[in-house]
């Protein structure tokens, strides 16, 4: 499986967490963006639901953190 390269995913979370807190404001281009943000995370991250995405892509960080720069930022793993 491709993983995505960390500042992909850190930037994709930033953004989640970001339209998250303004989602009272309800626009049609908020929910947009809140769809598309939280589909790339899934996808991203091999998962079907933002929950399980984020979870992933944390984790994914988390274990990217301690070999920043050993690498294209791509790994295939089985």
């Amino acid at each position: 499986m491709l993983m995505a390269h960390p500042t992909v995913l850190k930037n994709l979370i930033e953004q989640y967490e970001t339209l998250l807190l303004h989602a009272e404001e309800g626009s049609a281009e908020a929910r947009r963006r809140m769809e598309g943000v939280t589909y790339t995370l899934c996808v991203s991250t091999g998962t079907r639901d933002i929950g399980t995405a984020l979870a992933t892509a944390r984790r994914q960080l988390s274990g990217t953190a301690s070999k920043a720069g050993s690498g294209s930022g791509f790994a295939l793993t089985r």
